[in-house]
């Protein structure tokens, strides 16, 4: 006879109990698999994604973050957060809509090479090869597939601003699928890719590029270097440009920021910091530095206390273009090789003077002698370069997306469908992924739904943009004539 019996079995291990711990077990591996199932989803803030290849920085890490603490993130902002998802329907506008700046008419030109041959769902997958991530609109919703990283917070702002486009403009933005890269430099260049351009939506691009350049991350705002909602930033930089009259400025070129990003412009530029020699005070920044000082040094509107403010292209464009032009002085550019979506609607000698990348000191020394010279010529040509940037409110940022979404869309000879991997992402959702700092400055770059329809878009005209392309040129290149 055995050791026990089968009734001493059923003493020792009653069949209910039993059954109780074989499920508590099989639940246990259950929620072990769906907790590292769930901790490897790919989110926008960084989870599980590596650096672009084609730029690399620092992986992320994410700090005493347990494999059920990122699952349990993971699960209340990717699902739970969108059950509180109110529903919009599409709006009754009641004023009329006005006609768009003119520097909209190159929405046309930077489609222009699918314009013919329109773009298959072959070519968007060879485009992935180049991008970060992938952005589908159905039926007003959003979802992306997660790529790569984008450095800082990029693709958390950048979604937002869609999100925000979807709300101001609800119902009327087309079903999309397209391809979109957060890091710098343009990468379809048109001497290896004219047989088949690669569509490919980013920051900026240049004329030798088919990369389709998109409003970036920072006019919703930029926490790590302490930058706010664009309209926040322009409106302290204006106000702040006020407290100096022109007359009382200092007469010299001004530039700050850091030159080690692998920008030859930059390196160049540190040579002209003498105020007597060459008219400039040329200054490095140190942001870890300044994140220990709270940004006591780094604020923009104390910058515009000079006559001139240098913009100095880094590792490709710069946002800082955007708050140099806002400033009021007289905007120095150094002549650049990118160009984001707005910039080409600059004109020399109008709304700011050109410094010439080869001869950068002696050209600063030049064109400050000439506005110290001229000052009233000078005052009006900083005048209106933020006059320029005050017409680009964050409803004419809205209006571009619009516009450049919805004619991209038209070239699609596919019908968008949502990916398997793609995440669906919601204003919710990144509200929860967002910590407390980015949090506050998402809130406060919310959109509402527009009373106006966007504005009118201008119709295609290569040869207006041509001819712009020429004056341009002519007169960068008059170097001896300064006069406007």
């Amino acid at each position: 006879m055995g050791l026990f019996s089968r009734n001493t079995i059923r003493t020792l291990f009653p069949l209910p109990h039993l059954c109780v711990v074989l499920f508590i077990f099989i639940l246990s591996l259950l929620v072990l698999y769906k907790v590292d199932t769930v901790s490897q989803t790919k989110t926008i803030i960084g989870h599980n994604l590596e650096p672009t290849p084609w730029h690399l920085f620092p992986a992320r890490t994410f700090k005493n973050e347990t494999k059920i603490a990122r699952a349990s993130k993971i699960v209340r902002c990717s699902y739970f957060s969108r059950l509180t998802k109110s529903k919009i329907g599409q709006t009754t506008f009641t004023r009329e809509s006005e006609n768009c700046p003119d520097f909209y008419r190159w929405i046309h030109h930077d489609l222009e090479p699918w314009s013919k041959t329109r773009i298959s769902y072959a070519n968007l997958m060879e485009a992935k090869k180049l991008a970060s991530m992938r952005i589908v609109i159905i039926s007003g919703k959003l979802y992306v597939d997660y790529y790569y990283d984008c450095v800082q917070s990029r693709a958390l702002f950048t979604i937002w601003g869609l999100l925000q486009l979807l709300k101001r403009y609800p119902g009327s933005i087309p079903d999309v699928d397209l391809m979109f890269d957060c890091m710098d430099r343009p990468t379809v260049h048109k001497r290896d890719h004219s047989a088949m351009p690669l569509p490919i939506f980013r920051y900026c691009t240049t004329p030798d590029h088919f990369d389709i350049p998109f409003p970036d991350w920072s006019f919703w705002g930029w926490v790590e270097v302490n930058l706010g909602p664009w309209e926040e930033e322009f409106e302290s930089i204006k106000k702040g440009s006020e407290l100096i009259k022109w007359e009382k400025k200092l007469p010299y070129a001004y530039w700050k920021g850091n030159p080690y990003v692998n920008s030859p412009t930059r390196e160049k530029l540190l040579i002209c910091n003498d105020t007597n020699k060459w008219g400039a005070q040329i200054l490095r920044q140190n942001w870890g530095l300044e994140i220990s000082n709270g940004f006591k040094y780094s604020k923009l509107s104390d910058q515009c206390n000079y006559r001139y403010k240098i913009y100095a292209e880094g590792y490709a464009w710069s946002v800082s273009l955007k708050y140099i032009l806002s400033c009021g002085c007289v905007p120095l550019i150094i002549n650049p090789l990118y160009e984001d979506f707005f910039s080409r609607g600059l004109f020399p000698k109008k709304n700011y003077l050109p410094i010439s990348p080869n001869n950068i000191c002696p050209s600063i020394k030049t064109t400050v002698d000439w506005g110290n010279s001229h000052p009233s010529q000078a005052e009006a040509i900083g005048k209106a370069g933020q006059d320029f940037m005050k017409e680009l409110k964050m409803e004419r940022i809205y209006d571009y997306m619009y516009h450049l979404i919805r004619e991209y869309s038209k070239l699609l000879d596919f019908k968008p469908v949502r990916p398997e991997t793609a995440q669906e992402e919601s204003i919710d959702s990144l509200l929860c992924y967002a910590d407390e700092s980015q949090r506050g400055c998402l809130e406060r770059s919310t959109a509402f739904p527009s009373s106006t329809p966007p504005c009118k878009l201008p119709p295609p005209n290569a040869e207006i943009i041509k001819k712009q392309i020429e004056a341009k040129r002519n007169i960068i290149l008059n170097k001896t004539q300064l006069i406007v």
